[in-house]
């Protein structure tokens, strides 16, 4: 079984968005529409270009981000949320308002 073909519609979800990075490159992407590859490592000082890109690529793979690559020098490439990705967006908002409600202080 690939990863597209999960078998109950929560592991499809979790699957997509599963991982620390990921959900944060999608609040990230939600919050600010287009951003290039070079705003995102910015945004994530943290995260290794390894994972930035894997990151990316299963993004890209499971719909939620689109990736659009200008042929010139330098190369430009822009990453945006595709609808599927916006659906999630309001969901990534619930879960930060629960983060600050419920966090340690």
């Amino acid at each position: 079984m690939d990863k597209l073909e999960k078998t109950y519609p929560i592991e499809y979800a979790l699957a997509a968005i599963a991982g620390h990075w990921k959900v944060i490159i999608i609040y990230l992407l939600g919050i600010n529409s287009v951003m290039r590859y070079g705003e995102l490592k910015k945004s994530l000082p943290d995260i290794t270009h390894k994972m930035l890109s894997a990151s990316l690529k299963d993004l890209t793979e499971y719909g939620v981000v689109s990736r659009k690559q200008y042929e010139q020098i330098p190369p430009k490439v822009e990453y945006r949320l595709t609808a599927r990705g916006k659906d999630l967006v309001p969901i990534l908002k619930d879960l930060c308002q629960w983060g600050l409600k419920n966090r340690q202080k």
